[in-house]
């Protein structure tokens, strides 16, 4: 039967090249210099839980605490969605990544120099779906985690300015 015959179900794809990458992100300036703020984020024991949105539980550092070769966890919930991460932290000149070791997801922390403070971006990307399942976690979950990174950098701000 061809595809999109009648009574016939579309077969998902589990092949990376019909898979899409999705892409999300916020940036936001804070009154920090961008050192202070590198310091903050790599505080994963002490500072990184208060900057954590509502949609973070259960969240715990695994092994270190500081930087590089952290490891960490937690459950996010958002849009109807629930899962666990556990996140590898490797740094380079001007942030961080968290790398998850059960998904495609990777975190991107970026701070940069702006005038007397830093621009803080936080982008992340993953492996999406195919097919229409694909299209709409495509359109709506960039949507949905922007806000949620809004959030967690005017904690940030707020938390540094303090």
């Amino acid at each position: 039967m061809p595809e999109g015959a009648p009574g016939r179900r579309p077969v998902p794809c589990h092949n990376p090249r019909c898979m899409a990458t999705v892409t999300a992100s916020a940036t936001r300036a804070v009154d920090a210099p961008p050192e202070r703020v590198l310091e903050f984020l790599r505080d994963y024991r002490e500072a990184r839980p208060r900057i954590l949105p509502d949609n973070y539980s259960a969240y715990r550092v695994e092994s270190g605490g500081h930087g590089n070769g952290t490891l960490i966890g937690y459950h996010f919930a958002a849009g109807g969605r629930e899962r666990d991460y556990r996140l590898a932290v490797e740094e380079d000149g001007a942030g961080l990544f968290e790398r998850d070791q059960l998904s495609s997801f990777v975190s991107h922390w970026t701070v940069a120099a702006d005038g007397a403070g830093a621009q803080v971006t936080l982008e992340s990307s993953w492996q999406g779906a195919g097919g229409i399942g694909g299209m709409f976690e495509r359109t709506f979950a960039p949507l949905g985690l922007r806000r949620i990174y809004g959030e967690m950098l005017e904690k940030l701000a707020a938390a540094l300015s303090a």
